[in-house]
């Protein structure tokens, strides 16, 4: 059953930050395992020059398109996108609206705040255990597919172009992803049509899609906290618009946390947990979290394209071998994300626990 109510008073870390404080509240110092400078390799110096793939669609055909995308998903679950067919325009002016919704006066943000029930709306916390340690954000979420799911009136109503610049974003990012599903079934060898298929199928009643807007205000001690603790996501698969003048996201490979360099008009795509059970594990969702800034904030709008929420998701059978079994068990996605609702981002332990190798050796959580 899903928590109604936040277990206690929510903290709106923008008004935090913006009250001069010279220390954060304990509440948000991490501990000292998962503190940023642990493990972290900085991918901004010259002699450590790492960045995850950089694909250019233009001129490509969709072979060589689907192939850079597989191959960027088999080994990194990341890359980032340009020439994408999303206007720059559009991108920029997505930034902007809101940034200035997250400059309204307090109290007209909180005539959207959440709840844990649908999370849609102004939020400042993911998971409702009570005395969990807190990330460095603030958000606001909301549904754009199914229709039947998208509300305006639950969307700001300040400032006034909001609702019709996040509809003609939400329009032509949803074109990208079906798009981007395309090239990685044809990666995988299945028919053009199949993730879009597994995911509901339908672009307006079928498959998911919601929109996470991160705003990470400036932190007097960066060192001691996330704006983002590690998790991969839940979903299908996130296309991320990033603040194009602060660096924040960053890349687990193996042991080390890589800092994402945002290119230029590109988006940064990444693979999620549904996309790793249907592609059974070919395709990995990876670990990720965000970093603040000591001086400058930053908005981010993670778009996330979902399977239809009552669908079964399974391994595909073409991809089910007597050398490689089936890895998972078949869930809805409903049933997947009312574990993250409940304990909030926790690395890959959700989906690495649904593992049937590994099942025997499983608890009940």
């Amino acid at each position: 059953m899903e928590c109604q109510q936040w277990p206690e008073p929510v903290i709106r870390v923008q008004a935090l930050a913006q009250s001069g404080l010279d220390k954060i509240p304990e509440r948000f110092v991490k501990p000292e395992s998962v503190r940023p400078m642990v493990n972290q390799k900085k991918s901004d110096t010259n002699d450590d020059d790492i960045n995850i793939p950089l694909i250019d669609l233009k001129g490509l055909t969709e072979e060589e398109a689907a192939r850079q995308v597989g191959e960027a998903c088999r080994e990194w679950g990341f890359f980032q996108v340009v020439n994408h067919g999303v206007r720059k325009e559009l991108m920029k002016k997505a930034r902007e609206v809101w940034r200035e919704f997250f400059m309204q006066p307090l109290e007209e943000k909180e005539k959207y705040a959440n709840s844990p029930t649908t999370y849609e709306g102004y939020g400042s916390r993911l998971g409702v255990k009570k005395g969990a340690v807190l990330d460095w954000s603030d958000y606001f979420f909301l549904h754009y597919l199914p229709l039947s799911l998208r509300n305006h009136s639950k969307w700001p109503s300040l400032p006034p172009s909001l609702r019709k610049v996040i509809d003609e974003y939400g329009e032509e990012v949803v074109k990208l992803g079906g798009r981007m599903l395309k090239l990685l079934s044809m990666n995988l060898g299945l028919q053009e049509d199949f993730l879009l298929k597994s995911f509901g199928g339908d672009l307006e009643e079928g498959l998911g899609a919601c929109l996470r807007v991160n705003y990470y205000p400036s932190c007097p001690q960066p060192d001691l906290t996330l704006g983002l603790s590690s998790h991969s996501d839940p979903g299908g698969m996130t296309i991320l618009l990033p603040d194009d003048h602060v660096s924040g996201l960053q890349v687990r490979q193996a042991d080390d946390w890589i800092t994402i360099k945002p290119v230029p008009n590109a988006f940064i795509i990444n693979m999620g947990d549904q996309i790793q059970v249907l592609s059974n594990a070919i395709f990995k969702s990876i670990e990720h979290r965000v970093i603040v800034n000591s001086n400058k904030d930053r908005v981010s709008l993670a778009f996330f394209y979902n399977p239809k929420s009552d669908l079964l998701i399974q391994p595909a059978k073409e991809l089910v071998t007597e050398d490689r079994p089936s890895l998972y068990p078949p869930m809805t996605f409903d049933e997947y994300r009312l574990y993250i609702r409940t304990k909030g981002p926790s690395g890959k332990s959700q989906v690495d626990s649904l593992n049937s190798s590994s099942s025997s050796n499983k608890s009940s959580s």
